[in-house]
């Protein structure tokens, strides 16, 4: 007998149990679906993760270093920063002012915004590269702004749309703590739809801290590094200067990047993948275990027929073949069935857990699918060579 035939006999069997086929499809059905599921949410979860850290920025160096008592090191700090021209794309101070009456236009005032008063900060020209941020309309702070203690602002996204709902602000004059700041540009939006949004925000040269904080001093900043490799270099060669002009009785220092917590998230995310796979495949292994089951009761009723087949010369290897592509072609059924109902599963748990349209990866239902098919194989090979086992007279006087 050759293939063809042994799969027209297969599905002959198949549909001439219905009830039971499908029956015994339902603990792939619900396998491959949980697999693909959970696994699918996980990744989903890792990809906004993936997505927060990227608009907050990769590659960046939060550096803080402070010395009561002694030199002020944030000039050093800040001027050893700039020298790295070759690892780093942008230094800016990190400073914040609290507006206690908040950003004011006219009669609107961000005081009274839904989610609180904006923050506002003071960082320099390279501010926006620093942070990821692109501007939208109007220009960014500049050099000469810095230099020149310019009273300009640039506002976050969220703020410019509080502010300005009906016209164009750039050049309009808002009012901070009855300071008058002229507004040069807007933020593009990078998170919108956030409570804590990082649109909520505006920006004014880090020079006029001496005008707004009373002070000249930060001790914050923030790093932009060119690449991966060069954020590593560049980590350690800050942290080497700072341990040489920072004493440690009188001062304290630390040099830190977001890619290790995105890495160690990554990392986590892949485990809890591995591990939710791992549960959800328990599923799969039972709706092999019934296949198994099914199978050798198939054998049982069929013991006649098989030995049959062997009388008039029909060889172990055949009799092998029609059960394993009896028991595939059920795992495969119901492999093609989960993979749909896992789509349909994917897109409402996307929707529900993490808001957003969230699809089974190709290579995962791909992988879903070849592995219910193997299952079928594994479990179904007991069954099949119990049926090539059997002597054809004991098989011809079954009932």
């Amino acid at each position: 007998m050759n293939l063809s035939q042994s799969f027209k006999m297969a599905v002959k069997s198949i549909w001439g149990k219905k009830a039971r086929s499908v029956l015994t499809m339902l603990g792939i059905i619900i396998g491959v679906a949980a697999v693909v599921i959970m696994v699918s949410i996980v990744q989903g979860m890792n990809r906004k993760t993936m997505e927060y850290y990227e608009s907050m920025g990769t590659n960046k160096i939060d550096v803080y270093a402070y010395q009561w008592g002694g030199k002020d090191v944030s000039q050093d700090l800040y001027d050893y920063c700039l020298s790295l021209s070759d690892l780093v794309v942008g230094v800016t101070p990190q400073g914040n002012y609290w507006a206690q009456n908040g950003i004011k236009y006219g009669t609107n005032s961000t005081s009274n915004m839904e989610y609180g008063s904006p923050q506002i900060y003071l960082g320099s020209d390279q501010y926006s590269v620093c942070n990821s941020f692109t501007i939208e309309k109007g220009r960014d702070i500049s050099y000469l702004d810095i230099k020149n203690y310019n009273q300009v602002i640039v506002l976050g996204a969220r703020v410019a749309e509080f502010l300005f709902p009906y016209r164009n602000p750039i050049g309009e004059t808002v009012n901070i703590d009855g300071y008058k700041f002229e507004v040069i540009g807007v933020y593009a939006a990078k998170d919108p739809d956030s409570a804590w949004s990082m649109d909520n925000m505006a920006v004014v040269p880090y020079s006029l801290s001496r005008l707004l904080n009373k002070n000249t001093i930060f001790e914050s900043f923030t790093v932009k590094a060119v690449s991966k490799e060069a954020t590593t270099k560049a980590i350690t060669m800050l942290d080497t200067f700072l341990s040489g002009i920072i004493d440690s009785d009188r001062g304290y220092y630390s040099v830190y990047s977001q890619n290790e917590s995105m890495e160690q998230d990554k990392s986590m995310t892949n485990m809890l993948s591995l591990v939710v796979g791992g549960i959800a495949g328990i599923s799969l292994l039972v709706g092999g275990i019934g296949i198994m089951n099914i199978m050798l009761v198939t054998v049982t009723e069929r013991t006649r027929e098989i030995g049959i087949r062997m009388a008039i010369g029909a060889s172990r290897a055949s009799i092998i073949l029609q059960f394993l592509i009896e028991a595939a072609v059920i795992c495969a059924v119901g492999g093609v069935l989960g993979l749909a109902v896992s789509v349909l599963g994917t897109l409402v748990a996307g929707k529900l857990l993490l808001d957003t349209v969230l699809t089974p990866g190709v290579g995962m239902t791909i992988g879903a699918v070849a592995f219910s098919v193997v299952l079928g194989i594994i479990f179904g090979l007991y069954p099949a060579i119990k049926a090539s086992a059997l002597q054809p007279v004991e098989a011809l006087r079954a009932d």
